[in-house]
């Protein structure tokens, strides 16, 4: 049986969007899966009473991630897996989000395999559970590092895009040295950004970092790590 909220969900976006749009839409991200030509504000105003019904609300822990992976798992078009993005951190669940939560976030990860959907599980699920809670979470991240999958890696890499002066940088350079010589885009742009990020904090740790790794960091990482230095 489908869940409430999923249903509900479904229902709003089929009745939305631009066909013209989702064309552009799915070209440009050169998504396999369609779209149904909703923008990003559209998508959040349909979601926004969806998501704060307490009919439709998920009961527990085991329901919300039920759902979750129902919506995610069961799209038929992209729209679908942005709102299960959006039901993850809607701040009714905010005492789920624990290292408990983890396993569901490596399942969005790992299938969604882009970058629309993967940086958003980094830097604004994963992110905020390790800064809660680094003991627990920290290796699990360090894992990721080096798993065989493109995505988890670049997960970890940006996992404290957002953390500024609380930014681990020990585990900084255990998610980025493992993949320096990874010859993917999407990690070296990764590491780059990682960097860029961090040099607002302390631009001279990211300029004595980014000497020490010499020809070790790809070009593409060197210039965005240095693009505001």
């Amino acid at each position: 049986m489908t869940h409430p909220v999923v249903r509900a969900i479904r229902h709003a976006v089929e009745g939305a969007g631009d066909p013209q749009r989702a064309v552009a839409q799915q070209a440009y991200m050169k998504s396999a899966m369609p779209y149904r030509g909703i923008t990003s504000p559209e998508l959040r105003a349909l979601l926004r009473p969806l998501l704060a019904d307490p009919r439709l609300r998920p009961t527990d822990r085991g329901d919300w991630e039920a759902a979750v992976r129902e919506l995610w798992d069961g799209a038929t078009h992209r729209e679908e897996r942005y709102a299960a993005i959006a039901l993850t951190g809607h701040r009714t669940y905010r005492p789920w989000q624990d290292a408990e939560t983890l396993p569901l976030y490596r399942h969005l990860v790992a299938t969604g395999a882009w970058w629309d959907l993967v940086d958003e599980v980094a830097s604004r699920r994963v992110g905020p559970i390790l800064l809660a809670d680094p003991v627990h979470v920290a290796p699990v991240v360090r894992a990721w590092a080096t798993d065989h999958d493109l995505w988890l890696r670049r997960t970890a890499v940006l996992s404290q895009l957002t953390f500024r002066e609380r930014t681990d940088t020990e585990l900084l350079r255990a998610c980025i040295e493992p993949n320096l010589t990874d010859t993917s885009f999407w990690l070296r742009k990764a590491i780059g950004w990682a960097l860029r990020q961090y040099a607002r904090t302390d631009p001279e740790w990211v300029r004595a970092t980014v000497q020490e790794y010499g020809d070790r960091l790809s070009p593409l990482s060197r210039r965005e790590a240095l693009k505001h230095l």
